[in-house]
C-alpha cells in the first residue's frame, strides 16, 4: 500500500464501470487505491445448494477448480447462521457488488443460504445471506499470491495459466495471509504509482488500521512512477501486491472486468 494524496489522479481516472471514482474512494476508504463496482452478467439457472464442495452445477465450498460468486441485488441482511435469530447488519452492492461464496446450506424450509466473505475487517469476516437476495455464478478463476516466492499465479479450472513476479509487503507491513476476493476493477494512469489497474481486495492490513486516509485495505495494482524503484520480486510495499502494468492488463483482459469481482484470491 502507499499513502495517496487526497485527489491523486482522480480527475483523470477512467473506471471500467461503476460509481464515480471519488465516491468509490470515499465509500471504501482504500488505503492504496480506489475501487469500482461492475455490472452483472446474465443470470444462470438456480444451482443445487448444499454443504459439499462446489462444482460447476452446485454452489458450495470453493475448490481449486471452481468457486461461486454472489452478486448482490440490493441491500442484503447478514446472519450469523442460516435463518436463525436476527440479522446482524447488512451489506450493499456499493460496498462490494460481488461476494465470494464460502459455504452453502439448505434450511428446514428448503431455502438456500450462502456464507460469503465480507469486505470488512477482520480479514476472516463472513456471514450468511439468503441466496434469493443474490445472483449466483460459478467461476473457474483463482489468483494465488505466494509471499515467499513473491509470485502471483493465475489459475483457470485449477490449472496455472500464468505466473508473474510481484512486489509484496515488506516485513514490517506484510501482505496479509488468507482467502480473500476481488472487490472491483479500476482503470488507472499507467504512469502513476498505482499503475494501469487497481484490483482492491476484501483484505486489510494487519498492521495499519488506517493508511492514506483509508482503512488499510489491501489491493493488487500495477506499477508506475516512483513505484518502479522497487523491483519485481522484492518485499517493499505496505501490504499491497504490485505487478507490472503488462501483467495486470493481461489479467483484466483475460478474465474480464466483469468476471474479476468476487473471484477467490489466496495469499499464502
Amino acid at each position: 500500500m502507499r499513502a495517496a494524496r487526497p485527489n491523486h489522479g482522480l480527475g483523470r481516472a477512467a473506471p471500467a464501470a461503476g460509481p464515480r471514482p471519488a465516491a468509490a474512494l470515499t465509500a471504501l476508504g482504500l488505503g492504496c487505491a480506489g475501487v469500482l463496482a461492475v455490472g452483472a452478467p446474465p443470470a444462470l439457472a438456480a444451482p443445487a445448494c448444499g454443504p459439499a464442495w462446489a462444482s460447476a452445477a452446485a454452489v458450495g465450498r470453493p475448490t481449486a477448480e471452481v468457486a461461486w460468486r454472489a452478486k448482490l441485488l440490493t441491500r442484503t441482511p447478514l446472519w450469523s447462521a442460516p435463518a436463525q435469530g436476527r440479522a446482524r447488519g447488512a451489506v450493499t452492492p456499493e460496498q462490494a457488488p460481488w461476494l465470494l461464496v464460502l459455504r452453502a446450506q439448505v434450511d428446514d424450509e428448503g431455502r438456500c443460504w450462502v456464507q460469503v466473505r465480507l469486505p470488512t475487517r477482520p480479514n476472516r469476516a463472513a456471514a450468511w445471506i439468503d441466496a434469493r437476495r443474490a445472483r449466483l455464478r460459478p467461476t473457474p478463476w483463482r489468483i494465488v499470491v505466494t509471499r515467499r516466492a513473491r509470485t502471483l499465479d493465475v489459475l483457470d479450472g485449477g490449472r496455472r495459466v500464468r505466473r508473474f513476479r510481484v512486489v509484496v509487503g515488506k516485513p514490517a507491513t506484510p501482505s496479509p495471509r488468507g482467502l480473500f476476493s476481488i472487490v472491483g476493477v479500476w482503470r488507472w494512469k499507467p504512469s502513476d504509482f498505482l499503475g494501469a489497474y487497481i484490483l482492491p481486495l476484501t483484505a486489510h492490513s494487519n498492521v495499519l488500521q488506517e493508511f492514506g486516509g483509508g482503512d488499510g485495505r489491501v489491493g493488487i495494482h500495477g506499477r508506475g512512477g516512483t513505484s518502479l524503484r522497487d523491483p519485481l520480486g522484492s518485499a517493499r510495499s505496505h501490504g499491497c501486491v504490485r505487478l507490472s502494468n503488462a501483467a495486470i492488463e493481461w489479467i483484466v483482459r483475460r478474465i474480464g472486468a466483469r468476471g474479476l469481482p468476487g473471484i477467490p484470491v489466496s495469499v499464502r
